[in-house]
């Protein structure tokens, strides 16, 4: 069969630049799925996007699907026929919805039954035939949350579109795609190449738009962006500071990016630099530059959609613009110190933070009461805990966190500090917010860590006693992100911090009408859904965790350190024998009529009294490493009674006539098996 490279390109008004990426590689995927669907064969599939186009290039395209036989059940063969043995009603029928005669179907015996079936051969249709249809269907499916219509046409997009190519090798796919007949032309860059650009061949697409002052290549662009503006920055004698998201959307606004270095007035830094970088970054789509150890220069990067003539006048449109974002944010930092952060406290309660939970004031009350526990556990200073908590949510009210939004806490630190509070204080009101993202860095300082589980930990369980239980990817309230930083600030710190008893302190502290055991219950299994996350994340297995998780550890770091001593356990030759021994026992201990005795009276067997000195050596062995929570070296003390307790099972029946003696028995097993749910239980360790 042959094969061909495919285009499609649909090129229009400019894009948003935060979707474009994400529109992009749904509508790659899109036609991938339904290339597959159709059963064709492709070498490799890439998406292109620039802010006035989407494409794809499909290449080694199957021309044609492949012939197949379509096989069609109909009726039971026992309700093929009437008693006069001729055909009946329900299989003319189906004869008859095949389009063939009833001496054309054939019949279908398996070991479930005999069926009617009728088989028909169906060619394969051609990859231009199916292409169009493939590609409406992808452009409906993309993630846009609101389409337009231009003009006079009832066609619907999220920006107008004027030209779609749609290439098969050297031919042209005619279909109509949003109102538009598609061709083989293309189009350059608005100012630098306006001209019709004529495809011969898919293969001509990346190479001719480049000529046409357009890098089609989205990853490309990326790369083009962040290498000129470091180039940029190096000849300024600095670094220039590129983010992620920033470099993504850059690349989204610009078709043929160039660098344009601007300048401000050095007065400015005298201002936070997270002010200023926030001020240019999210206002001007700038990139900062900044020294060698840090700190922010004079001067930004930014890049311009041309190759311009007079670059100057682009430089000085620049830096006229930054000026009065600037001046503003100098503004808000001078007005805002005019008050103290202290000052602020009490003006939290006009804010309401939740109908149920009351007013910020009300929050910040909790989590002062829930912060000077946690600080009391944790040996830190109470009064400081506490301080940090009064004053966590007070820079809410600044008109700088107003106008920034994503400066809350980090506004709150340099507050602090302006005010003279504690520099541990100061610290904790930016910190309380970690991890600000996946992965992102943790509180530390035993402050920070005091507030910032306090402040999580009272959402946590606000929030869910008001009914507001995240579903689906609804989450408003970010409680999974809360949980996991919760979970990852105690297990990461080596902090044994009871997370049941903090649910019941923050639960305490509400006053509105809800139902306490259940909400309880409700955030306890929340909680651990997030902790099996993050265990199944670091390379454990589900069934180290469901160990684990069967003998109820309510401390993140303890039952860190548990499943980390299951991971080494199941690695030792003993363990599969003893995981499949600690099963056995389980279920003897389950179906026991009466409840086990704690006593162990006379033993028959020599084998069943080896095991009863081998249990009590084991546990007068792990009772120390147990208190020290040395789980690894308490099972791997365990391990050493395989042995004897395949002995025990291969020479004893534990479930004698004689009462007393079985009764014996079972009071061994209880105490073997006890030994190991100190830990885990190992019997939820598949083979």
């Amino acid at each position: 069969m042959s094969t061909n490279d495919l285009l499609f390109e649909l090129g229009g008004e400019e894009l948003p630049p935060k979707s474009l990426k994400k529109l992009s590689q749904s509508l790659l995927d899109g036609m991938v799925a339904g290339l597959n669907d159709a059963g064709l064969n492709f070498s490799e599939a890439k998406a292109y996007a620039t802010p006035r186009r989407l494409a794809v290039i499909i290449r080694n395209l199957d021309s044609q699907q492949a012939d197949k036989v379509v096989e069609k059940r109909g009726p039971a063969l026992q309700a093929a026929y009437g008693p006069d043995g001729a055909p009946s009603k329900a299989a003319l029928g189906f004869a008859s919805s095949c389009g063939a005669g009833f001496e054309q179907l054939e019949k279908l015996e398996t070991d479930k039954g005999s069926w009617l079936i009728f088989k028909q051969a169906v060619k394969g249709q051609a990859t231009s035939q199916l292409i169009p249809d493939i590609i409406r269907k992808s452009l409906a499916q993309l993630p846009i949350a609101k389409r337009m219509r231009w003009g006079n046409y009832d066609h619907e997009f999220v920006r107008p579109v004027h030209n779609a190519v749609l290439l098969f090798g050297d031919d042209i796919i005619e279909a109509e795609i949003l109102g538009l007949k598609t061709g083989r032309h293309s189009f350059g860059h608005r100012m630098h190449a306006p001209a019709p650009i004529e495809l011969s061949h898919p293969n001509e697409y990346v190479d001719k738009l480049l000529a046409a002052k357009v890098t089609v290549d989205f990853e490309q662009r990326m790369r083009q962006i962040e290498t000129g503006a470091q180039r940029a920055a190096t000849e300024l004698g600095g670094i220039a500071h590129i983010e992620a998201d920033l470099l993504e959307e850059v690349a989204a606004l610009n078709e043929w990016p160039v660098p344009v270095v601007g300048n401000f007035d050095a007065r400015f830094l005298e201002l936070p630099q997270e002010v200023l970088i926030t001020t240019m970054q999210s206002n001007q789509k700038y990139f900062p530059a900044k020294n060698e150890n840090g700190g922010l220069l004079a001067h930004f990067i930014t890049f311009a959609n041309i190759e311009s003539s007079n670059p100057a006048a682009i430089r000085a449109g620049n830096e006229r613009v930054v000026l009065p974002r600037l001046v503003d944010a100098e503004f808000f930092w001078k007005q805002d110190r005019k008050q103290s952060l202290a000052d602020r406290v009490d003006s939290l309660k006009t804010i309401v933070f939740q109908k149920d939970l009351g007013t910020l004031l009300d929050k910040t009350e909790r989590i002062a009461h829930l912060a000077g526990l946690i600080a009391e556990k944790l040996g830190a200073d109470v009064a400081l805990a506490k301080r940090a908590a009064l004053l966590a949510k007070t820079d809410l009210l600044t008109n700088m966190v107003s106008e920034f939004t994503n400066l809350q806490g980090t506004m709150g630190r340099y507050y602090a500090a302006a005010d003279g509070e504690d520099l541990a204080v100061a610290n904790a009101q930016e910190e309380q917010y970690f991890p600000k993202q996946s992965g992102g860095e943790i509180p530390q300082a035993t402050i920070s860590v005091a507030l910032a589980v306090a402040e999580k930990i009272d959402t946590l369980a606000g929030i869910f006693s008001a009914g507001l239980i995240p579903t689906g990817d609804k989450d408003p309230y970010a409680l999974r992100r809360a949980t996991l930083g919760i979970l990852r600030t105690l297990i990461e710190n080596g902090l044994d911090l009871d997370v049941v008893e903090l649910l019941d302190a923050a639960l305490a502290q509400f006053s509105h009408t809800f139902d306490k055991a259940e909400t309880r219950n409700k955030v306890t299994g929340f909680i651990f859904d997030r902790l099996k996350g993050y265990c199944l994340d670091q390379g454990f297995s589900n069934d180290e965790f469901e160990a684990v998780f069967a003998v109820n550890p309510t401390r993140p770091f303890d039952f860190w350190l548990r499943i980390k001593a299951v991971q080494s356990f199941r690695a030792l030759p003993e363990a599969e024998s003893l995981a499949a021994a600690n099963k056995r026992i389980i279920n003897i201990l389950k179906k026991s009529e009466q409840p086990v005795s704690e006593t162990i009276g006379n033993l028959a067997e020599a084998q069943e009294k080896n095991l009863l000195v081998a249990a009590e050596e084991s546990e007068t062995a792990i009772l120390p490493l147990l208190a020290e929570r040395n789980y690894p070296l308490a099972l791997s003390r365990l391990a050493q009674l395989r042995d004897t307790v395949d002995a025990f099972f291969d020479h004893v029946m534990v479930n004698t006539d004689d009462i007393a003696l079985r009764n014996s028995r079972l009071a061994l097993l209880a105490k073997l098996s006890n030994q190991f749910l100190r830990i885990a239980d190992i019997s939820k360790l598949q083979a």
